[in-house]
């Protein structure tokens, strides 16, 4: 592999690393503060794609089209805390992943009866078009560079909102000790509406952001469900800095190991079987060094800390 090729993988993957962190930010405040398992929250990211796809063509406008769909997946998202997940705290995780799994099928099916069953195909917006000269010899999208710059804001504005706000105080405290939390007087379940309906607009925004890079389909977001709960696992439960650090390894490992190991593969075995040798061990990549670091740090790498 060239060096122009690695880096243009390497930033494939910390832009894949920042969707996974709009996503799996959402997440790991939803399973550490309300100690909710919701598979349903890839759903969330699919509905982002869907909405941002729709309204952009409805407006004519990719960014209005963008702009629109945030406020839509936090309704979104506020609609389903309060018709479903408002119904799960008290149960037990094998309750509540039954019933988000049940989300899931439900809203799969919803889309494919409201958008069809063909992809959707999103255009980069005029302004993003083209590349960016990185060295001589290699452009790189401008859009792809744009998703960065807007996931590195975004988690700005997180950890701004988590570390230096009442109600991020409120966050972490709740991530450590939830029972104290409500036993102090503060209402829970305004936080968890909080907390779900900013999650959800996360998602979305992750979804929306990706839609011209990406196939709009029914289930895209079950795989990006897969490896933010990775990531979550990785960087902490509860903790926003270990899900953003944790998502920018998650990606750089599954973009570099799936280009670089069946180069690595061909220097002990022909070609065709290093190919399927390498692709096989680049998918399982992710997981063996989620067990390595747990087997080192169980907790995560950032565990949450009280605020």
């Amino acid at each position: 592999m060239t060096a122009q090729l690695l880096l243009v993988q390497a930033l494939n993957g910390l832009q894949f690393g920042i969707l996974l962190f709009l996503v799996a930010a959402g997440l790991t405040l939803v399973f550490g503060v309300m100690d909710v398992i919701n598979l349903a929250h890839g759903v969330q990211y699919m509905l982002g794609a869907y909405l941002g796809a729709s309204l952009a063509a409805a407006t004519g406008s990719f960014w209005l089209g963008l702009l629109l769909a945030l406020p839509a997946t936090l309704a979104c998202g506020l609609l389903l805390e309060l018709l479903v997940f408002r119904h799960l705290y008290d149960r037990d995780h094998l309750a509540q992943v039954l019933a988000t799994f049940g989300v899931i099928l439900t809203l799969n099916e919803a889309v494919t009866l409201l958008w069809g069953s063909a992809p959707l195909q999103v255009a980069t917006p005029a302004l993003l078009e083209g590349g960016v000269t990185l060295m001589p010899g290699l452009q790189y999208p401008l859009y792809r560079l744009a998703i960065l710059a807007a996931g590195l804001a975004t988690a700005g504005l997180l950890w701004l909102l988590v570390e230096h706000t009442r109600a991020g105080a409120l966050l972490r405290a709740g991530a450590s000790n939830r029972p104290m939390l409500a036993a102090l007087g503060v209402d829970t379940g305004r936080l968890f509406l909080l907390v779900f309906g900013l999650g959800a607009m996360l998602a979305g925004f992750a979804g929306a952001m990706a839609a011209p890079i990406l196939s709009v389909e029914p289930g895209m977001g079950d795989s990006v469900l897969i490896l933010a709960f990775v990531v979550i696992v990785i960087g902490g439960i509860g903790s926003v800095r270990g899900a953003f650090l944790a998502a920018l390894l998650v990606g750089l490992v599954e973009v570099l190991g799936r280009s670089l190991l069946p180069d690595l593969m061909r220097l002990v075995l022909a070609p065709s079987p290093a190919r399927q040798a390498g692709a096989s061990i680049g998918s399982m990549l992710v997981y063996i060094a989620m067990a390595l670091i747990l087997a080192v740090r169980p907790r995560g790498l950032f565990p949450a800390r009280a605020g």
